[in-house]
């Protein structure tokens, strides 16, 4: 298969699966909105898909949809004045009248509707004069304040059309990367991000899937060498979208993945290279996988290795990082994250304290742990794991070295049903320096 090929295959991977189930679900909310406030039935009527599905740059698993329900003029003159709360409330009560058995909250800005896998974000708003829209924000005692969606979705239909449909399936593509490395990035900051690279350069403007190879290397070689800023301005709107996580770091290790992924390019592990970029969607090698391989001494290995995108619906939103206390008796305990920077060796016969140290994701979640065994001596003991396990409430996994190899431990938090952030870490286990320095 070419790359062209390959590449296009991806996208149709990426596809949204479920759009008639989500298009069903605004429907509801908008006949609850219209009801209330205008007496009518429509399911259609007076309302705005917004953000990623809005833009047509969602990509399968979406899981954080937004709408916008345009409140009748005359409303105005009820809510204007310290209002804000009152409408999200009022908005609320009347999609929980409707559906009693759907989870309904008001959350600052907007009303949620949470279903099995997805939830859906809607927000009552005032159209003004020149298209833009007020919003209610309870924070503080309460505001309106104005958003401008119709202008960032125009700017991303002309301009993907500029750029020969390169804007929307390079969004998609970046999707895919944050999910697969936990880049806590908010997609209108990728929409942006990626108009922003395609603004940049001409080199693509009459390219296609042929040279999403290069088009990938030199996206990610953009991102890393981005100033660290707290805000990018939104395409089209001209709004400020925060950056809430530095993403240049793992921008750069996407940029070194993507030149050994071309450096590989006809050879066997061509699709293995690009699927360490962009996660198991991006297409496997066409030659048919195995389920077992033989190991050491030609014994057959099984493959116990376990993927999150099998049991959950992955949408990172948000940032998580885990570190691991190295223990060992007569010695003081250290983190590993400061033994691999210092490149300090982490001999066997310790024990390994993960936990989770730092995050932003606000309330209460759940938690995955993965621990992969990978190398030689994992494969001549048939011990490579890698299962996905629940966390046991206290946010903490313990294990022991206990023979050489690249090892990997895993993360992934999960928020109604949804892995909203994840984040590993290797353990490269020797026995000396020679070993380490593979």
């Amino acid at each position: 298969m070419s790359i062209a090929d390959t590449f296009k295959q991806f996208l149709g991977n990426l596809a949204v699966d479920n759009a008639q189930t989500i298009s069903d679900r605004y429907g509801e909310l908008t006949y609850a909105l219209n009801k209330k406030f205008r007496d009518t039935e429509s399911r259609t009527a007076n309302t705005l898909q917004v953000g990623s599905y809005g833009r047509y740059t969602a990509i399968k698993g979406i899981s954080d949809l937004d709408m916008l329900y345009i409140m009748p003029k005359g409303e105005w003159e009820n809510y204007k004045d310290g209002g804000q709360s009152k409408l999200l409330s009022e908005a609320a009560a009347a999609i929980r009248a409707r559906y009693p058995n759907t989870t309904i909250k008001v959350d600052r800005l907007v009303v949620q509707a949470i279903y099995s896998n997805f939830r859906v974000e809607a927000q009552p708003v005032f159209e003004q004069d020149d298209g833009s829209f007020k919003y209610p924000d309870t924070y503080n005692g309460g505001a309106w304040k104005i958003t401008k969606p119709r202008d960032e979705i125009e700017a991303m239909s002309e301009f993907d059309t500029q750029k020969n449909k390169n804007l929307r399936r390079l969004c998609r593509m970046a999707r895919a990367w944050k999910n697969k490395h936990g880049v806590g990035i908010g997609g209108l900051l990728i929409d942006t991000l990626a108009y922003d690279f395609l603004k940049s350069t001409s080199d693509y403007d009459d390219k296609s899937y042929l040279y999403y190879d290069y088009m990938s290397r030199d996206f990610f070689a953009y991102l890393k060498d981005l100033p660290s800023q707290e805000y990018f301005m939104a395409l089209g709107s001209g709004q400020r979208v925060k950056v809430k996580k530095s993403f240049q770091r793992k921008a750069k290790r996407a940029h070194e993945l993507c030149l050994k992924a071309i450096e590989a390019e006809g050879k066997d592990n061509q699709n293995d290279k690009w699927r360490s970029v962009y996660g198991r969607r991006f297409p496997a090698a066409e030659k048919a996988q195995k389920a077992e391989h033989t190991g050491y001494a030609g014994r057959a290995v099984r493959m116990t290795e376990e993927f999150i995108e099998d049991v959950l619906t992955i949408d990172v939103r948000n940032n998580i990082q885990i570190d691991c206390q190295v223990e060992q008796v007569g010695f003081r305990p250290a983190s590993l994250r400061e033994m691999l920077r210092d490149r300090k060796l982490l001999m066997p016969r310790k024990k390994l304290t993960f936990t989770v140290v730092d995050t932003d994701i606000p309330g209460s979640y759940g938690l995955f742990w993965k621990v992969l065994n990978r190398g030689e001596e994992a494969i001549k003991r048939d011990c490579i794991r890698g299962q996905i396990v629940a966390d046991g409430g206290h946010k903490t996994i313990v294990e022991h070295t206990n023979f050489r190899g690249d090892h990997v431990v895993e993360c992934y938090a999960v928020v109604d049903g949804i892995v909203v952030a994840t984040d590993r870490i290797h353990v490269p286990i020797s026995a000396n320096q020679e070993d380490y320095n593979e």
